[in-house]
């Protein structure tokens, strides 16, 4: 555990990010329209989260990307509310804090760029992440926030950050 880094992401990490998500979201079932799987964006996200107030962090081990998550100002959301988005780790890295690490990352950006909220949208399929989110005080929406795209998830989140 002490050899990992928590970093932002760099433009090399497009790819092992990309082939990472797709991993993930084929070993739950969840490679479906609607989700990240089919973002145009996955190979290209170091130049996505260029974007005003977005900023994306990557686990790293030994050189080799396990993980990553971020935050974005998503289209349609209250003001003051960011997104959460791209909470994924390969299976080698679950279970051993990692991803407690990246939300925490992802709450002190989110204050540091001004956000007094924090937003997600999971799926059924992702239960396990479901269950970090509530434990870092996620709460449960009847509806989505926004207009992620992501229409297949149909799990919905929210946090105060103060």
């Amino acid at each position: 555990m002490d050899d990992i880094i928590i970093r932002t992401m760099r433009e090399s990490d497009n790819k092992p990010i990309g082939k990472l998500i797709r991993e993930v979201l084929h070993e739950h079932k969840a490679d479906k329209p609607g989700t990240a799987f089919f973002d145009s964006n996955l190979d290209e996200m170091f130049q996505s989260f260029l974007a005003p107030y977005a900023v994306y962090w990557v686990a790293e081990q030994s050189g080799i990307v396990i993980g990553g998550a971020g935050i974005y100002p998503t289209s349609g959301l209250p003001k003051g509310y960011c997104e959460l988005v791209k909470l994924y780790l390969n299976p080698d890295a679950r279970g051993k804090g990692i991803g407690t690490k990246l939300i925490s990352a992802c709450f002190s950006s989110a204050i540091n760029a001004g956000y007094n909220h924090i937003y997600l949208e999971t799926m059924p399929e992702l239960s396990k992440a479901a269950s970090i989110y509530e434990q870092m005080g996620f709460k449960y929406l009847t509806q989505p926030l926004g207009h992620s795209g992501h229409y297949s998830c149909n799990v919905w989140m929210m946090r105060p950050l103060f």
